[in-house]
């Protein structure tokens, strides 16, 4: 976490902190610890009685650093991985990996400002025939993606939010008072 003034997502939202999780992808142990908690997240969804979320047969990474994590996670469960790829000419097969319509899909992502990426992600799945609803993010950076998601018909699943990790640095005394 870095503080100053940045530009983040690409909304172009100004920011007085910046968040990388892009380092976890060089931390094989971290990165396994990551997928691990996107599994717990994503189990504890689909079993809950109110808001269920519906089981699904495939993940999608948003590229890029979604698409790391969605591969960690589809190793770590066996769950089939596809993702919709970045700058794909125009008439040619935008989705890699093996998929039927129909199939339900979670879109996994490491970092979300406002949720632009994830609804290009979800509407290009959607296009081919997925079914996709639920959304599991490592880090929402509380800038209302939430809300926006909700409006494409898309839950998203938070593991960390800005705010908490903010709190918690603050409590261990790892950043400033005036940055807090």
């Amino acid at each position: 976490m870095e503080f100053g003034t940045f530009t983040v997502g690409r909304s172009t939202i100004e920011s007085p902190v910046y968040v990388n999780p892009r380092p976890l992808i060089a931390q094989p142990d971290a990165l396994r610890a990551a997928a691990e908690l996107i599994r717990e997240r994503a189990e504890l969804a689909t079993a809950r009685r109110h808001n269920r979320a519906k089981p699904f047969e495939l993940v999608a990474g948003v590229p890029m650093g979604g698409l790391h994590l969605a591969t960690a996670y589809a190793l770590r469960t066996g769950t089939p991985l596809i993702y919709v790829r970045p700058n794909s000419v125009p008439g040619a097969p935008r989705i890699e990996g093996r998929y039927l319509p129909g199939q339900h899909v979670l879109i996994v992502d490491d970092l979300i400002t406002t949720g632009g990426s994830v609804i290009e992600t979800a509407t290009a799945l959607r296009s081919d025939g997925l079914d996709v609803r639920e959304v599991i993010v490592l880090i929402d950076r509380d800038q209302g993606s939430g809300r926006r998601l909700a409006q494409h018909g898309l839950n998203l699943i938070s593991i960390l939010s800005l705010r908490a990790m903010l709190n918690y640095y603050m409590s261990q005394q790892l950043v400033r008072e005036s940055d807090y």
